[in-house]
């Protein structure tokens, strides 16, 4: 191995130098690599190739298994980032719902759009098959939690006729991912939740 002197040259800094000094040596001490066996310095042969184990299945499963629960949490962390406050997806959600034996041929669509800069949910509801109410009556639509009527979103008329009712409505609330509504009918001066006559379809 050539001397560490013919190496470097003399204008090196001398911080460099110790450094690459101390390198030197301790290549010299290793002393040179071993020599390769004529079978490794020829190289893979194409049988070599081809005699590859293939990985085991129980490896394959475990990889599989590890890249869906990956992209099950970037599912998730989607989910939470395209929320508020733990509430609803932004994207627009729809929800089905269907008569009670109150107003069997009742259907209704409810369809929640993307909360505003306030933190309003408007929400539309198309609705088939509800009854016209008498002078005093009227439709609510709430906001169910936990199985429990949770807070009014909106009320509204229906004239009973085949083509259908569309109604704007609004969630002042921060809503939540298992949220869901009924509608009921009501008479001016109730203060609670009438019979239900649309609730979500199962």
């Amino acid at each position: 191995m050539p001397r560490f002197d013919d190496l470097i040259e003399a204008d090196v800094p001398d911080a460099e130098r110790s450094r690459l000094q101390h390198v030197h040596e301790l290549l010299v001490a290793a002393g040179p690599p071993p020599e390769l066996s004529p079978r490794l310095e020829a190289g893979p042969t194409l049988a070599m190739t081809l005699s590859r184990p293939a990985k085991p299945r129980g490896r394959r499963i475990a990889l599989l298994a590890a890249t869906i629960a990956i992209l099950a949490v970037a599912f998730v962390l989607g989910y939470v980032a395209g929320n508020r406050g733990g509430g609803l997806a932004s994207a627009q959600t729809t929800m089905q719902l269907s008569g009670t034996h109150a107003a069997p041929a009742a259907l209704a669509a409810l369809k929640i759009l993307p909360a505003d800069t306030s933190g309003n949910w408007p929400m539309k509801l198309t609705a088939t098959g509800l009854p016209k109410l008498g002078r005093d009556g009227y439709y609510e639509v709430f906001l169910v939690r936990n199985g429990k009527i949770y807070a009014p979103c909106g009320s509204f008329v229906s004239k009973g006729n085949t083509r259908g009712i569309d109604v704007t409505l609004n969630a002042p609330y921060d809503l939540q991912p298992h949220d869901t509504w009924i509608v009921t009918k009501q008479k001016r001066g109730d203060r609670k939740a009438g019979t239900v006559v649309l609730r979500p379809t199962t």
